[in-house]
């Protein structure tokens, strides 16, 4: 049986900022907050996408729907460069991928009516007449399990979660393929995480929609993904199957952040890996494997070498798991 093609691949992206200084505000240094990311998201496909605050998880994410021109590398989306695109000719590619923010108070117009914030997108793309995108809008509400009579009402009206599940809805206006959701329940009480998540699961298998989810809670991460990348100062340090990666990982900052995601049962009693030090500028990266500052196991050529996406793969009672890792060792 031949493998579908993947809806999204991004080839050695590399999102460089200029670090300007001076009375002249020329530019000083770079920022490399991500550098070289090669990543692929089949149709109907999550992929999490996981790090720590400042590791350039929402830079990429921005860059895959084009809110930043990348410095370098490709985003295929369908076969389709997005990378050189100009604006002018993004526009008609833009309602096959959308966005939901992190925080669902800022990213949404307070001067708006939900019902103006979601008719919005079809106004820019000419879609249908009145009556049929104030139906839309109804039809939008719908599905995020929200009244009807919610289109009239403004953003500080609703509790954080029904904020969200209006950005999640205008992220649907246009019928996308692809949703980046960047940490979209990061904002929320706990409590309302569960039923924001299961809502897109939901609407997944609904519409056969692909995510690429972005978070810094590997908890999460596990409840919605297919896939899982982990993510260390704009590199991709290890790749793998969800359950594979929970199950078996491969790199020491992997194994330190699952150390770290508390247990529902107190009586349980894990060993926390507790990584020395704070995570190194993308200003200026260390030499070598980036990890290499803070990993107990580090040697002298972890110093001196950066460590390449190699196989790590494991054969199982179902075949073989795809898992790579960004590793000198077998650890």
């Amino acid at each position: 049986m031949s493998v579908p093609p993947p809806l999204l691949e991004i080839r050695d992206l590399r999102m460089h900022f200029p670090v300007r200084g001076g009375v002249f505000r020329r530019a000083v240094d770079t920022c490399k907050a991500v550098d070289g990311v090669s990543l692929t998201i089949a149709p109907g496909e999550t992929l999490g996408l996981v790090g720590e605050s400042g590791c350039g998880k929402s830079t990429l994410g921005r860059c895959v729907v084009r809110l930043l021109k990348p410095t370098a590398g490709q985003i295929l989306f369908e076969g389709a460069d997005l990378a050189p695109l100009s604006r002018a000719a993004l526009k008609p590619l833009r309602r096959q991928l959308q966005m939901v923010f992190q925080d669902p108070v800022e990213s949404l117009n307070s001067r708006h009516t939900v019902g103006q914030t979601l008719e919005e997108p079809l106004l820019i793309h000419g879609l249908g007449d009145a009556a049929a995108r104030h139906a839309r809008v109804r039809e939008l509400l719908a599905q995020v399990g929200l009244p009807a009579g919610a289109a009239d009402k403004f953003p500080f009206e609703f509790s954080g979660g029904q904020r969200q599940r209006v950005g999640i809805a205008r992220a649907l206006a246009l019928s996308p393929r692809l949703i980046v959701c960047d940490e979209p329940v990061s904002a929320l009480d706990v409590s309302i995480q569960s039923q924001v998540l299961n809502l897109l699961m939901d609407l997944q298998r609904t519409l056969g929609l692909g995510y690429l989810f972005i978070a810094h809670n590997l908890a999460v991460v596990k409840h919605i993904s297919d896939r899982v990348a982990i993510m260390y100062l704009g590199r991709i340090v290890e790749l793998a199957g969800a359950d594979a990666i929970y199950r078996s990982p491969r790199h020491p900052y992997t194994r330190a952040l699952l150390s770290a995601i508390p247990k529902p049962d107190p009586r349980a009693r894990t060993q926390r890996i507790v990584l020395q030090g704070d995570v190194p500028s993308p200003i200026r990266p260390p030499s070598g494997c980036p990890f290499h500052p803070r990993c107990p196991h580090a040697t002298d050529k972890c110093k001196a070498e950066v460590p390449a996406l190699r196989n790590a793969s494991a054969s199982t009672a179902s075949g073989v798991t795809p898992h790579t890792v960004a590793c000198h060792y077998d650890l």
